[in-house]
């Protein structure tokens, strides 16, 4: 898998989710134009560094807080994998 991973401008804020269970830890948009959210799900989640971003090519990528990650190359190709 080629992309662009998330470097560049941003935030490193901390916000709240208003109650969806994470919290978001960074997000913003790379010197390409690719956006990128990490999140923090607590420390129950198998995957504590969840993140998904997208490209200015129509590819995203999520890494999900069940360990889980999905990638979709933007041309009606995609890659699942549960993490188990």
């Amino acid at each position: 898998m080629s992309s662009n991973t998330p470097s560049g401008s941003g935030s490193n804020s901390t916000s709240s989710s208003g109650g969806n269970g994470y919290t978001t830890t960074s997000s913003g948009t790379n010197s390409q134009g690719n956006h990128y959210c990490a999140r923090d799900y607590g420390s129950s989640a198998a995957n504590t560094n969840s993140y998904h971003y997208s490209n200015t090519n129509g590819s995203y990528y999520y890494s999900n807080p069940n360990g889980s990650t999905y990638y979709n190359d933007g041309n009606g190709g995609s890659t699942y994998n549960s993490g188990k």
